[in-house]
């Protein structure tokens, strides 16, 4: 009977001693100073003997939540065969032709109107389903795209050609250009050189970028033009049409941004696209284009828009407001300030109406497509420039640095915003 109380009487002595070890454990760490949880297990010998044991914090995942994360490795392996059969049905023309066939077209219709061997068309379905599934086209009879009729969506629309360079969307010229920069050798070759450049030890604050190690050349400048010409062209028209793309909402959206302003200078304005269209809505308004020399070239003002060969990085044309729509985001922290600061030097004071407009990316769109368009974009800066994409705390602490007092944003546009920074 005594060794029956005095086996239970041990048993609860050790249950209790453990139970007080744990809470002089969680007691200490409580009072270590620390604000952080640690979920740290105590060492094993020093519940030997305990009744209960601390849970597997590792407790591997369930079979079916394998078998799922195996159809999601797959995905992610094989996200570049989506890119490639989007960049087919780029080169193929395949959105022109279902434009040109009145807006929808059956697999026959494509195959003929793209002038394709008719044993591809099997091949073809096979692909169009596909790219039903991610949103590029649309199928016109059924849900999976397999019966083989299909039409635009408004992803294609951007990608038909239109007659010349006029735009088949009015202020949205074609992307093609954009497809077919963002899914070329060159591009991908310098995003698979990612994890060299990651090991690569550079002690600058701004080492060169994938796209230049492996390429030895820096996209969109001189260089680049030197050793690859053809791939230079089509990067800088892949740079147009990205830049012009959507400027035409943000002139109605965001009239106020304009209204009032007598000059305006757009920083990196190219051929003056954008300054013409501002023009021509705000009349009233005198624009200057800054660009680099070899931008520039031999434009003249032509009595709506003057042209000044320059670099933002040293002086600006004078102005009561200046644009930077799409420029920052190539441009390291540090470079953004410089220009910024000479932006400040180039306009008034804010009450007399001095503001610098800017276009671009802020990250922080609730989850879901246009958040994984942003943080690709992102990643896509970081493997091509010394550039990045940056969310609002990124660009006010910029604006700060470079000697600004305030800013607002205007309004959200896709994955754009359109700010007003003040001096």
């Amino acid at each position: 009977m005594w060794s029956g109380v005095v086996g239970e009487g041990v048993a609860v002595a050790m249950t209790m001693t453990c139970l007080a070890f744990l809470l002089v454990w969680n007691m200490s760490m409580m009072c270590s100073g620390s604000s952080q949880i640690r979920l740290q297990q105590p060492h094993p010998t020093a519940l030997h003997g305990c009744a209960f044991e601390a849970p597997n914090m590792l407790a591997p995942p369930t079979d079916d939540e394998l078998l799922h994360a195996q159809a999601d490795l797959w995905r992610h392996s094989l996200y570049f065969v989506t890119s490639m059969a989007f960049q087919c049905a780029v080169k193929l023309g395949i959105p022109t032709a279902i434009h040109r066939a009145g807006g929808t077209a059956s697999l026959p219709d494509l195959v003929a109107a793209l002038a394709l061997p008719p044993a591809k068309l099997p091949f073809l379905r096979r692909l169009m389903r596909l790219l039903v599934h991610s949103g590029v086209f649309a199928a016109a009879d059924d849900t999976t795209g397999s019966a083989g009729t299909y039409r635009l969506t408004p992803l294609s629309w951007l990608l038909v050609e239109g007659e010349g360079a006029a735009p088949v969307v009015d202020g949205h010229p074609c992307q093609v250009p954009v497809v077919l920069a963002g899914t070329s050798r060159h591009f991908v070759e310098a995003a698979m050189g990612l994890a060299e450049w990651f090991r690569k030890d550079v002690p600058a604050a701004a080492p060169p970028s994938p796209f230049e190690e492996v390429h030895g050349a820096v996209l969109f400048d001189e260089s680049m033009a030197s050793l690859h010409p053809e791939v230079d062209t089509v990067f800088n028209q892949a740079l147009a049409a990205y830049d012009h793309s959507g400027f035409a909402t943000v002139l109605r959206e965001c009239s106020e941004v304009f209204q009032g302003v007598r000059s305006l200078t757009d920083c990196r304005g190219g051929d003056g696209a954008a300054a013409k269209a501002i023009v021509e809505s705000f009349p009233h308004i005198k624009c200057t284009v800054l660009d680099f020399p070899r931008v520039i070239g031999n434009k003249r003002g032509d009595g709506v828009v003057n042209y000044v060969a320059g670099d933002m990085f040293r002086a600006i044309p004078p102005a009561q407001a200046v644009m930077l729509k799409l420029v920052l985001h190539h441009w390291t922290d540090e470079d953004c300030v410089k220009i910024l600061a000479q932006c400040k030097k180039a306009i008034p004071a804010r009450k007399d109406g001095g503001k610098v407009i800017i276009i671009d990316i802020v990250i922080g769109a609730p989850s879901g497509p246009l958040l994984e368009a942003q943080l690709l974009m992102d990643v896509g800066m970081m493997v091509a420039t010394k550039g990045r994409q940056r969310d609002e705390n990124d660009w006010r602490d910029i604006f700060k640095k470079a000697g600004f007092n305030d800013y607002k944003i205007v309004k959200k546009l896709g994955a754009r915003a359109v700010f007003e920074v003040y001096p």
